[in-house]
């Protein structure tokens, strides 16, 4: 039961298919509000060196929600590292601050890196195209609060696969519960090959197209992600695929009619306005399952909860 305690949250691949399951069952303790004021006492250092709505807010709330007290940044332009400290120096500096600290870095490997230096948890909230884990336990919440397993699922992830790393976290757990991939994307953005030989290697079966209407009608999720332009380092590619995909009703009636849409947020045009009325579209339920989730998290990994 002490598994989380004081642990460091970076990678999917640091998690057990128990780790998964027992993150979802806190969550929805947390929901039901039987877990009380479990962050009292603890304090939290949210530090974003990305811009974030979503993931840093909904951290916030969550400490807030569970009686802890939470301080940081939302820019490095107000911290010292304007000033011209090293990233490590930061770290050393603010472990001796707090009981955990949730990082975002667009530098892949940096939260990891800060899980070494510091003292404390570290909870990786995005860093770069690399990994988004606390994205994942709130979307693998919702897709079992919606259909009450994780367990053999057919799963579509479309849009920037390339660099989401939304998508390469949730593949990866996903795969654990014996899911079938659908991945759906422009030539260019397609899945990276290290992700797709380290699925096939744990024999998951997946299957690439480039539009969502080749999916099939069997799709029990439709994951969206928005094409990246953060993550373009030339503007003239990333205009040749920003506008390549758009979710409309037609779209949800292509594939079934039955299919839960996703999205990680934000949204800019890839899925119509239209589609927010449908009974399909849960993505605005997914957002507010991060501060569930985020609370069963740090309940977790501070000892707060067991």
């Amino acid at each position: 039961m002490e598994a989380f305690r004081g642990r460091s949250i970076i990678s999917l691949r640091d998690m057990t298919v128990e780790d998964l399951r027992r993150i979802v069952r806190t969550a929805s303790t947390v929901r039901s509000g039987d877990a009380g004021m479990f962050l009292a006492g603890r304090t939290i250092a949210v530090m974003f060196f990305e811009p974030s709505t979503r993931t840093r807010l909904s951290f916030e709330s969550a400490v807030l929600k569970s009686g802890g007290q939470v301080f940081g940044f939302a820019n490095p332009s107000s911290s010292s590292q304007s000033k011209g400290e090293s990233f490590a120096d930061t770290i050393r500096t603010i472990t001796g601050y707090c009981d955990a600290m949730v990082i975002r870095h667009p530098v892949e490997g940096a939260a990891r890196l800060a899980s070494e230096l510091a003292s404390v948890p570290v909870i990786n909230a995005g860093d770069g195209a690399n990994q988004h884990p606390t994205q994942t336990f709130l979307d693998l919440f919702t897709i079992h609060e919606e259909f009450g397993s994780l367990d053999g699922l057919k799963i579509g992830l479309m849009g920037d696969l390339k660099y989401g790393r939304t998508v390469h976290s949730l593949a990866l757990a996903m795969a654990r519960f014996g899911a079938e991939l659908t991945f759906i994307s422009p030539h260019v953005l397609r899945m990276p090959d290290a992700y797709k030989e380290e699925l096939a290697a744990a024999g998951t079966k997946f299957s690439e197209v480039q539009q969502p209407e080749e999916a099939g009608t069997g799709l029990d999720v439709l994951y969206v992600t928005r094409i990246q332009r953060e993550r373009f380092g030339d503007p003239q590619e990333y205009e040749s695929v920003a506008h390549c995909y758009r979710v409309t009703a037609e779209t949800v009636a292509s594939l079934g009619g039955r299919v839960r849409i996703l999205h990680p947020l934000p949204r800019v045009d890839e899925i119509a306005e239209e589609v927010d009325q449908l009974p399909n579209a849960i993505y605005f339920r997914q957002a507010h399952n991060g501060v569930a989730t985020r609370q069963a998290l740090l309940g977790l990994v501070t000892g707060g909860l067991s």
